[in-house]
């Protein structure tokens, strides 16, 4: 049935003010931007930043809800059950939409079924870190020592199916190297053996890395994006490293708005508007690109295809692999 001239109208409508998008009865109260991981680290410091530049496009407040656990599927089921008001959004981090639906054994929601994409936020890249005492200077260095040595190295991450364990695993396989994974409960405590030299090394987040590498702590050898960083401009891809198996090395991550399915189609459209609105602020953007993000904004469609395309791709990658 065709949309009437009043529907149509709606839906091109700029947002400017929460008025325009979201229900009468709801134009004062606050928004729940939901994060699933624990204040401090790098999801919730980016939902922060963004929650402050959408609370100006909005002119209501934006409040960051920390519901953490599970591989942060408890965030996610708290937006699956929220009203499909546009009161209720989840700042989501890629892993939750494509690893964990292939890695969990219970999963109390299907990402791509029971949510509404609004809007993409940004993409992120690890680096890989290692300590300073360590003798590889470079990736290739380091794939040397490991098949002298094999099974000598670890690498730690944030936990079983998480986007550092299986982008280490990854790089692992396609250099055709063994090392043991050693999972800690968050980046954090990883990184703090690294540092001391319990551990070898890490994939870690740029944004959260970089103040360490900066900083002497660690030494960066590889970002896993395919072209060099702006914040780490002379650290190599894995790419570079010259290694056969390692050509056309992508691996990361992004962030994402979702709401619960069953949102109008007019309210996903300003929320999206809004969304985007927020990203193009020059404050966020300049605070953005400090910790080493890469822009990526546009529709609710193109974040449910990226999503689908990555979770397709993790699954082949995650075989054999189970969280409880």
């Amino acid at each position: 049935m065709p949309a009437s001239p009043r529907r149509l109208a709606m839906a091109t409508l700029a947002l400017a003010a929460l008025s325009a998008a979201l229900p009468a009865a709801a134009q004062e109260a606050p928004v729940r931007l939901v994060v699933g991981y624990a204040a401090g680290g790098p999801v919730d410091q980016g939902a922060r930043l963004f929650g402050q530049a959408l609370s100006k496009e909005l002119r209501v407040p934006v409040v960051v809800e920390n519901k953490t656990g599970a591989n942060a599927t408890i965030a996610g089921s708290e937006v699956v059950r929220a009203r499909p008001d546009g009161l209720t959004l989840w700042f989501a981090a890629s892993p939750t939409i494509t690893i964990s639906p292939n890695v969990m054994s219970k999963m109390s929601f299907d990402p791509a079924r029971d949510l509404a994409p609004v809007a993409p936020i940004l993409s992120y890249y690890n680096v890989l870190v290692v300590n300073n005492g360590e003798p590889y200077k470079n990736v290739k260095e380091l794939v040397a020592y490991a098949k002298a040595n094999p099974g000598k190295l670890a690498y730690g991450s944030a936990g079983v199916g998480g986007s550092n364990h299986l982008g280490a695993l990854l790089f692992a396989r396609r250099s055709g190297i063994e090392m043991n994974h050693i999972p800690y409960k968050g980046n954090a405590p990883a990184m703090t053996d690294v540092i001391a030299g319990q551990l070898n090394m890490m994939l870690d987040i740029i944004s959260t890395a970089g103040t360490y590498i900066h900083g002497g702590k660690v030494r960066a050898l590889a970002v896993t994006s395919p072209q060099r960083n702006a914040s780490l401009p002379d650290v190599p891809t894995f790419a570079e490293s010259g290694i056969e198996g390692l050509k056309g090395f992508d691996v990361g991550g992004w962030y994402g708005v979702y709401g619960p399915k069953g949102m109008a189609p007019e309210l996903v459209a300003k929320l999206n508007h809004a969304v985007n609105a927020a990203l193009a602020q020059p404050e966020l953007k300049k605070r953005y690109k400090e910790l080493g993000y890469d822009e990526w904004t546009g529709s609710p469609q193109k974040l449910a295809e990226r999503a689908a395309k990555e979770r397709a791709m993790w699954a082949t990658v995650t075989q054999g692999i189970v969280v409880d």
